[in-house]
């Protein structure tokens, strides 16, 4: 039996990531939105690429949650961008109550999914997702980490002029400006990346990671990067869907590790049919622990504004 993952939201993020799955042909798409008839001609219009495409996903567009009944996986990309004017405190409060109408659907709905967050502030949300759905930890975390990683694993590559797939690199902590790259625990194929790119360009390549959503909305002038996160998304849908268990960086509730507890945060785990099936901890260097903490403490301030 065809495995079914909803997309909630359908916007570029949202379509480009139901374009994605349907393309892998091992489940079925229902796009979600509450603009009247505007996931219904996306999902038609992916749906018709099909026979050129030669996939036969069935993909479906909706303004309920009816269709999304047994979802394997519901992926909450739904929300508002931050606007001019707009306080960080407001965009947490409005997409607070968009994520938590989402989720008490989902768990209607689909009861035994997994949810992925995708909505900002990520990590917050991804906490908020947990709380309202009740469903065990495993089954809920958000999507960001793999999306740093590739923005700079991609730097890297570029800098060295080498395949992105001979570059590892891991990216730590909440999506934003706190974020933690691990440079000294990146590598190129086996070689330690110190020892290939001198510490002050390697440092202006960190910054660059941490930049790299705002690099894009600047660069486009209106919207936001959804190639690169939609890919993101569907790297982690790969590895639950088809049990491969990969290991990679996602926000996930810790309770402990990294010595940090009840708290959405991001570090690597491995991702199988359940979820989350393991939290994978490196040894961090003081400097490095400090701003994995100082990232969870920006977290843990968004939770408090939401007052979960």
């Amino acid at each position: 039996m065809r495995s079914k993952v909803t997309v909630v939201g359908a916007g570029n993020v949202g379509a480009t990531l139901g374009q994605r799955v349907a393309e892998r042909d091992y489940a079925d798409v229902v796009l979600v939105d509450v603009i009247p008839d505007m996931p219904q001609g996306k999902a038609l219009d992916i749906l018709e690429a099909a026979p050129v495409l030669g996939y036969d996903s069935l993909v479906t567009g909706a303004n309920d949650y009816e269709p999304t009944a047994d979802s394997d996986i519901v992926v909450i990309t739904s929300g508002i961008a931050r606007k001019p004017g707009m306080s960080r405190d407001d965009l947490v409060r409005t997409n607070q109550g968009i994520v938590t109408s989402v989720t008490e659907q989902v768990v209607k709905y689909s009861p035994n999914a997994v949810i992925i967050c995708v909505t900002n502030p990520l990590d917050a949300m991804a906490q908020l997702a947990y709380k309202v759905s009740g469903f065990p930890k495993q089954r809920v975390l958000g999507m960001a980490g793999v999306l740093d990683t590739a923005r700079f694993r991609t730097f890297i590559a570029q800098e060295l002029g080498v395949s992105v797939r001979d570059v590892q690199a891991f990216v730590l902590g909440g999506h934003g400006d706190t974020m933690v790259p691990l440079a000294r625990l990146s590598s190129v194929a086996g070689t330690p990346l110190p020892q290939l790119i001198p510490a002050e360009r390697l440092e202006q390549i960190v910054q660059r990671t941490r930049d790299g959503g705002a690099e894009i909305v600047n660069l486009l002038k209106q919207g936001s990067a959804y190639y690169a996160p939609s890919a993101s998304v569907l790297q982690m849908i790969d590895s639950i869907l088809l049990d491969k268990k990969m290991i990679m960086p996602c926000a996930t509730y810790l309770e402990g590790e990294y010595g940090i507890n009840g708290l959405f945060v991001g570090v690597p785990v491995k991702l199988g049919a359940g979820g989350v099936e393991q939290v994978i901890q490196f040894e961090l260097t003081p400097e490095e622990q400090a701003a994995l903490q100082k990232s969870a403490d920006s977290v843990r301030e968004l939770i408090g504004v939401m007052g979960i």
